[in-house]
């Protein structure tokens, strides 16, 4: 069987991370498919993955490919924890990522890595060439274009009083519903990442709108 574009596995995707105060939100839609998105594959794909004690990396692109690379990522942190004692840095974890994807086979490969250490809340938008860029907020995948305009508003009218963490889970929340509203490569709910000092916590939820709404 060929290996052509159309029969490779995708999460096509919105994945979105914020920083928030101490912490980072993470969020991604959970749907795979075929064929450019005509055909859905899976509607139940875990596309956060925790790659150390305090970060995680959301997946966008060839499910082959990041499954791969999530592996690499966690052995590369782990060997460097044994080595060093103790875990590494959110640059040095971001920087070990680039290196891996400019060197490695990952033809379709679009990731946020995204976490937490003594200097505070990380989000680096990495690509398949190796770049690493941070920012305060980064949203990836077929659907971005649609997020990234949710995530602008909603973290411009947070800058005076800066992004509260539910704050953050909201907008995160807001940017997917958003983009599976015209993507239809994006859908089927979403998990939801909160990374803090302590560790990253996962929820996934069937209806973004059960986010969507800033608790009273």
């Amino acid at each position: 069987m060929h290996d052509t574009d159309d029969s490779v596995t995708k999460t096509g995707t919105t994945t979105v991370a914020l920083a928030a105060g101490d912490a980072v939100v993470a969020a991604a839609d959970r749907r795979a498919s075929v064929g450019g998105g005509r055909f859905v594959s899976n509607k139940d794909v875990e596309k956060i993955a925790q790659v150390h004690p305090t970060a995680a990396l959301t997946i966008a692109g060839s499910v082959g490919d990041l499954q791969a690379f999530v592996r690499t990522l966690r052995s590369e942190a782990s060997l460097y924890g044994s080595r060093r004692g103790d875990p590494p840095t959110m640059d040095a974890l971001a920087t070990l990522a680039g290196n891996r994807l400019r060197e490695g086979p990952y033809r379709a490969a679009q990731p946020i890595l995204a976490g937490v250490d003594a200097a505070g809340p990380h989000v680096y938008d990495l690509d398949a060439g190796g770049g690493v860029l941070e920012a305060d907020y980064v949203a990836s995948g077929s659907g971005m274009q649609l997020a990234y305009g949710v995530l602008e508003r909603e973290c411009e009218t947070q800058a005076e009083t800066g992004l509260s963490r539910e704050a953050a889970r909201v907008a995160a929340a807001r940017a997917v519903d958003a983009a599976t509203e015209r993507d239809t490569a994006s859908g089927n709910g979403l998990t939801l990442a909160e990374i803090t000092e302590d560790g990253v916590e996962m929820e996934a939820y069937d209806d973004p709108a059960e986010l969507t709404e800033v608790a009273a």
